[in-house]
């Protein structure tokens, strides 16, 4: 099996590729799940956050939001006193902002995956020459999520980072042409193509 931009080095990094990385979600506790991973991931390896995805989810009771949100200074303390994890305060302040900002955009739109897939309207997007290899670390409309989000209370959001979470939660399909998952995603669910707009590599 042919796996993307050469990331796939592991069995544990095989096993992200070949079941979640991608693939369509629409259920918002692994939604904020991926998405505080790419929080805790700033200027470390993705590799690192998947090895760790174990401690994260200790430590943040399963990323479920309405918990976390309520999270006070001892949790705060317990969760940089556990073993093993990233010794980060302003990242682990950042998750317990990014719950409350995650609740109140569930009251609003109902779910946040709604809020989410509402800008490709329920498609996954294949841009033009991303299957080949030419992959951008954001783009336009990563800007304009990561600009929402921030407007909502979100932080360590960038549009980098929220490019990445398009690409895990598969409103952006950029599995490489020779993926085996890039035609089984296109295949399975609706797509729209796109022209490359906007993107910084």
């Amino acid at each position: 099996m042919a796996y993307c931009n050469s990331w796939c080095r592991t069995a544990t990094d095989k096993m992200y590729h070949d079941t979640e990385w991608g693939v369509p979600l629409h259920e918002d506790r692994l939604q904020f799940e991926f998405l505080m991973l790419e929080v805790m991931q700033c200027g470390l390896s993705w590799q690192l956050m998947l090895k760790k995805r174990a401690i994260f989810r200790k430590c943040f009771d399963q990323f479920d939001y309405v918990k976390i949100a309520h999270y006070g200074p001892s949790d705060i303390k317990r969760i940089l006193n556990t073993p093993g994890m990233i010794k980060s305060p302003r990242k682990i302040k950042a998750i317990i902002q990014n719950a409350n900002a995650f609740c109140r955009l569930r009251k609003e739109f109902g779910t946040f995956s709604k809020f989410l897939w509402a800008y490709s309207n329920g498609k996954t997007i294949i841009y033009s020459g991303h299957a080949g290899g030419k992959v951008p670390a954001s783009n336009t409309l990563s800007a304009r999520i990561s600009a929402d989000l921030k407007k909502r209370g979100f932080s360590f959001l960038g549009p980098v980072t929220v490019y990445s979470h398009l690409q895990a939660c598969g409103i952006i399909n950029d599995h490489s042409a020779d993926c085996p998952l890039f035609a089984r995603i296109n295949k399975k669910y609706p797509t729209v193509k796109k022209p490359r707009t906007g993107e910084v590599f």
